[in-house]
């Protein structure tokens, strides 16, 4: 009975309170999580948190259920592939460079590899790579156009 009279003339302040403190902290949460460009999941994002000065700290609980009511979820990883079966006995290819990755010369040493690339539908892409050990080179642009470098 002293439960229900104490619940009921207890005033709101509290819940008012944590409720203006939640709307304050969604504002730093989603701050963090525009920053990181929405990487960041709940246990970055409160560590961040409580990096910045001048601020009251935040539980990952707290920060976890800030972040369901914004509809913020962070990038999580995709589960690992596993593309080799150990166990069998295949062949084992020849170094044939000797581990020596340069040349005296253009178009004398080439090496390659193959790797896959998870795409979004849960398929894999392979991208097959070739390199000249003579020159190593690559180029950064904001462009996919070839003749955009200077």
């Amino acid at each position: 009975m002293k439960n229900e009279i104490s619940c009921v003339r207890r005033p709101n302040i509290s819940r008012k309170k944590r409720l203006l403190s939640d709307v304050i902290l969604g504002a730093r949460v989603k701050a963090v999580f525009t920053t990181e460009q929405g990487c960041y999941g709940v246990k970055r994002i409160t560590a961040e948190l409580k990096d910045q000065a001048g601020h009251e700290p935040a539980n990952h609980k707290r920060v976890a259920r800030v972040m369901r009511s914004l509809k913020l979820f962070g990038y999580t990883k995709k589960r690992k592939v596993t593309t080799t079966v150990s166990g069998q006995k295949k062949p084992v290819f020849p170094d044939l460079v000797g581990r020596r990755f340069t040349a005296p010369a253009p178009n004398r040493v080439y090496v390659g590899d193959i790797t896959y690339l998870p795409i979004a539908d849960g398929s894999n892409m392979y991208l097959a790579t070739v390199i000249d050990c003579f020159s190593v080179g690559w180029w950064v642009s904001r462009s996919r156009i070839t003749c955009a470098r200077p």
